[in-house]
């Protein structure tokens, strides 16, 4: 029987219950999936903690992972048993067995194995969608990416540095400091001894940058702001230190924008996550993307995970692996 790590109510970590659960069978539509690798996400504390509303107690959280199909149900045409896939969006994810619609699910290539897809997936493509369509990202950009040295961060810095841009990073110690540099980070701030609004003046000769990433929130808000040019944009796309605060609109001064986006909003398609997919792929085989999984744990222990994450203890991708 599999196994899987389930929420029976809202909490800390301790919240996360590793448990047997009955087989499932896929639908009309739906694929089984035996999953080799599964990646650990902040979302996945926001539906742990209760962030993010869910419904339907007991629930399996968890929105990444990499495997083999081991079975289709009805109508099923694209894929079969054995092929390769992998997939980043749909709850479900902390399990060694799961169905999944096949419209949800991207093959893998050759060179891209299971542990890699379930670090890149969902950071990966979050990444592809922020830097070449929430702003389309090139050579005369300066942008500011809080995190630098997260998941999506060394990502980030990475892609920013192929498309010429200059990226400047904020990291909480020096040790992530050199992490952010070694990925391509132009310029560091580490906030724990420097004023990052203040930084950000000086390295653009008081223009500010083009465009602000902030998964950080209420901790970097409403500071992010004051990084930006006029007509500048803010991106807020998570909320590892709590929510954004409602605020008015007046604090967009400047012509500034705003926006909230999601993967799933970006991937709301079949061929949207296809064309997603298929860039983030080809950026890591032509290496222009080094995967960093410094942090892997056994299905059982998510708690401990979910610990790490929260405390700041990782660096780079974190991985279950089933």
């Amino acid at each position: 029987m599999p196994y899987s790590v389930r929420v029976h109510s809202v909490g800390g970590p301790e919240a996360l219950v590793y448990e047997e659960v009955a087989m499932p069978v896929p639908g009309p539509g739906e694929v089984l999936l035996r999953q080799h690798a599964i990646g650990v996400n902040y979302i996945d504390v926001y539906h742990r903690s209760g962030l993010y509303k869910l419904s339907g107690y007991p629930v399996t959280i968890g929105s990444e992972g990499a495997g083999e199909v081991i079975g289709v149900g009805p109508g099923v045409t694209r894929l079969k048993a054995g092929d390769r896939v992998a997939y980043a969006g749909p709850i479900g994810a902390y399990t060694d067995v799961r169905v999944i619609a096949e419209g949800r699910l991207v093959k893998l290539p050759e060179g891209i194995d299971y542990e890699t897809a379930a670090s890149i997936m969902m950071r990966g493509m979050t990444t592809r969608y922020l830097l070449r369509q929430t702003y389309p990202v090139d050579a005369t950009t300066t942008l500011l990416f809080h995190a630098a040295a997260g998941g999506v961060g060394l990502i980030a810095c990475q892609w920013a540095r192929a498309l010429g841009a200059t990226t400047i990073g904020t990291v909480s110690s020096d040790e992530k400091a050199e992490l952010a540099r070694e990925n391509g980070c132009t310029h560091v701030i580490n906030t724990t001894r420097e004023d990052f609004v203040e930084r950000v003046r000086t390295l653009t000769g008081g223009k500010g940058c083009d465009v602000v990433y902030d998964s950080i929130g209420k901790d970097t808000f409403p500071k992010s702001l004051e990084c930006l040019r006029p007509r500048g944009l803010w991106v807020s796309f998570g909320n590892s230190s709590g929510p954004v605060p409602p605020f008015d609109l007046t604090a967009l001064k400047g012509s500034l924008f705003a926006t909230r986006p999601s993967i799933l909003a970006y991937t709301a398609t079949t061929r949207e996550l296809e064309e997603n997919a298929s860039d983030l792929f080809e950026m890591v085989l032509a290496k222009k993307i080094r995967v960093t999984t410094n942090h892997r744990y056994p299905l059982a222990r998510a708690a401990d995970a979910h610990r790490d994450l929260e405390a700041r203890r990782t660096t780079g991708s974190v991985i279950l692996v089933a």
